[in-house]
This record gives structure tokens, C-alpha cells and sequence, in this order.
């Protein structure tokens, strides 16, 4: 069976999104055809839409933020059936290469190919065609198309009674921003703890932090809109720039600086990464979870790094499995202790992503949602 979808598509990259009707190939084994209920809008996207991340073939459809529910299971695939609801993990975990065996299933050896949007064990083979030239599937699922086919390495079943709009989110924003503050700051009662950008991943990143019981929670944007809300999601206080910050952080800590710095802007840039290592204490963190168009060229100061212990790090996917993620969110939402409705600032229809991309742009949104029932 062929099913027929409307999806948004790039086509030239830079661009903007394209909506067409595509084919969908039918399940195989090891995968489910899953009808989109919402997919948020995250800047990863407009990575590859602005063309700063090259597609390995385009057309690609993206999306990478999504919850649905499943019409189709792959011959040869227990454990699941038609009308379970899932979230998407952006990154899939086979369960079998190094880092999974090791717990570390958001470096899973599949990620390789999230870029590529082919299946992950066959970069010729591909579950969408536009007049029969093959469309890639951004990190495998596409989660901007009515339907979509995926491997259930990437998919993470949900309870029905919950709000497709609000768990959707848990697809990335919210596992990758929690995750920063939770496991990669190693944020602990009593921290002093800066968050840049606030955004989908950004407030996510300071509901983790005030969470874990950081007492002072310094969130940062340029974005007024922004600013004031981070105080309904756990920020102590709220500032325009990293050096105002880092100044209140100092002279909270006599002098020494914030336990830790977690930068989650749309676009990294130098500034934010010498800014941050100039923020934290002795033995302090600085999180990078945002990613830089390219490579960046940035003066360290090693001297402080070594004497000071200073640690730099990366984080994918908040450096948790989201297997193992969106089950833990998904309590803490249940229970009251994690705020998911109160992020989605707008819903969207399909044909009108790309206003959900330029609110996106232009600071409107926490996290913009597109809305497929």
C-alpha cells in the first residue's frame, strides 16, 4: 500500500518550506506508518531550511518534534499495534552498537544518518517520493507530513489520554533542555545556574534547573516576551545579556561566578561560548546544546580553563535516552511538576508553517505546534 500525504518539503536549501503531496511507502518490518496528531517547530529545523545544515538529498521533510498515532505495523514487528500513540525520539537507539550498550542511546552509531534521511541501515533506500524522486525524512521520522513511516528505533509509545500538542514536545525541546540542566550542568540544590535563550529548549533547561533546586535560576534572552515568561517556569531573575548575569552571579557566589552556564540560543555563536567559560566558578560548566552555523572560531582562555578545572561540554539529546526520557517526563508532566501546555504559545495548520517558522524567528513563541487534528 502507497499512502498519499502532504508534507512540507525543502527543496533548494536556503528556502523556505514547500507544501506537496508525496508518497509514503507502507511499513517494513521494524517499522510503523504513524498519522501525525502534532509536530512542534524547533530551530533544528531551520537549520536545514536556512541551508546552514546541508540535507544529504533534498527534497528532505522535515520535522523532528512530533506525537501521532499508528495505522500501519510492519510485517514482523511485535510488541506493537494500530492505534498505539507515540512520541518520536529525534535520535534512535538500535539498543545493539557501543553507545547503546553503554546507556548512552542519544549517540547511538544510527544518529549518523539523521542528516542523510535515509532508512538508517541503507542510505539508498528511502520511504518518501515526490513523483518518484525520493524525499529524505529528517531524522528519519519527518514529523511535518499527515503521515509518516518510521522505524520504531525512533518511536516511543504514549498513553492516549494526553494532548498530542503538549507531548510532542517531549520529541526534543523539552528532553534536550531538561536533560542540559539535569544531566549535563549536573545541576544541584543550591546552584547558581545561567540559562541563554529561552526558547522551547532554553525554558526547559531552567524548569530542570529550578527542578534539581538550583536557588538562583538566571535566564537570559534578548526577547522581553521571553524574559517575563521564564519566571512562570522556575527563573529567579531574568537579564538581556550573559554579562549582566554573570555580574549578579558573581556577586552572589563573592566573586567566583555561576556553577554552571547552559546556552540553548537558536544559533551559537563565539560570544556566548567565551562569555559562558568567563561566567562559571572554579570547577564550574559551561553547556553548549546549541548548535553554531558551522564551525566557529573561538579564542579559549586555556590558562583559566586548566588552573580553574573549568569544564567544557556538549549535549545531544540532553544526554539521555529518549526511551528512557519521555517516559520520566511524561510522569513528571503527569504529576504536576513539569509544565508542557503552558509552553505552546501558538498553534499552527500545516499550510501555515512557515508563519510558525518566522514567529519562531522573531522571539512570538515559546514553542510554536503544528496542529494536524
Amino acid at each position: 500500500m502507497v499512502y498519499k500525504t502532504r508534507a512540507a518539503l525543502v527543496m533548494p536549501t536556503p528556502g523556505k518550506l514547500e507544501i506537496h503531496e508525496v508518497d509514503l511507502d507502507a511499513p517494513r518490518q521494524g517499522e510503523l506508518t504513524v498519522r501525525m496528531l502534532a509536530s512542534g517547530l524547533c530551530h533544528s529545523d531551520d537549520h536545514i531550511i536556512n541551508g546552514s545544515v546541508v540535507p544529504g538529498t533534498v527534497p528532505m521533510c522535515v520535522g523532528h518534534e512530533g506525537a501521532g498515532e499508528v495505522v500501519e505495523v510492519g510485517p514482523g514487528t511485535p510488541g506493537w499495534e494500530v492505534g498505539d500513540r507515540v512520541v518520536f525520539g529525534f535520535v534512535p537507539a538500535c539498543g545493539r552498537c557501543r553507545w547503546c550498550a553503554l546507556g548512552m542511546q542519544n549517540l547511538c552509531d544510527l544518529g549518523a544518518f539523521v542528516v542523510v534521511g535515509s532508512r538508517f541501515d541503507d542510505e539508498t533506500s528511502f520511504r518518501m517520493s515526490l513523483d518518484g524522486t525520493p524525499v529524505s525524512q529528517f531524522c528519519g521520522i519527518s514529523t511535518l507530513s499527515e503521515y509518516t513511516t518510521v522505524s520504531t528505533a525512533s518511536a516511543v509509545k504514549v498513553p492516549r489520554d494526553l494532548s498530542p500538542t503538549s507531548i510532542c514536545l517531549l520529541s526534543c525541546g523539552v528532553q534536550t533542555g531538561w536533560g542540559s540542566s539535569v544531566n549535563s550542568a549536573e545541576v544541584r540544590p543550591g546552584d547558581t545556574v545561567i540559562i541563554v535563550g529561552l526558547g522551547g529548549v532554553g525554558m526547559s533547561a531552567v524548569q530542570g534547573a529550578s527542578f534539581a533546586g538550583a536557588s538562583h535560576v538566571l535566564a537570559v534572552d534578548t526577547v522581553e516576551f521571553k524574559r517575563e515568561q521564564a519566571l512562570n517556569f522556575g527563573a529567579t531573575h531574568t537579564y538581556s545579556s550573559l554579562d549582566e548575569a554573570a555580574d549578579f552571579a558573581r556577586s552572589l557566589t563573592n566573586g567566583q561566578g555561576a556553577d554552571s552556564v547552559v546556552v540553548t540560543v537558536g544559533v551559537l555563536t563565539a560570544a556566548e561560548i567565551s562569555g559562558g567559560i568567563a561566567a562559571i566558578r572554579k570547577a564550574g560548566t559551561l553547556v553548549l546544546t546549541a548548535a553554531g552555523a558551522g564551525n566557529l572560531q573561538v579564542e579559549l582562555p586555556t590558562s583559566d580553563i586548566t588552573m580553574s578545572q573549568k569544564r567544557i561540554t556538549g549535549t545531544l539529546a540532553g544526554a539521555w535516552s529518549p526511551h528512557t526520557s519521555i517516559p520520566t517526563l511524561l510522569r513528571l508532566y503527569t504529576e504536576g511538576h513539569l509544565k508542557l501546555d503552558e509552553m505552546v504559545t501558538t498553534t499552527y495548520k500545516l499550510d501555515d508553517v512557515n508563519d510558525g517558522f518566522r514567529d519562531m524567528l522573531a522571539g512570538k513563541n515559546i514553542r510554536g505546534v503544528v496542529d494536524f487534528t
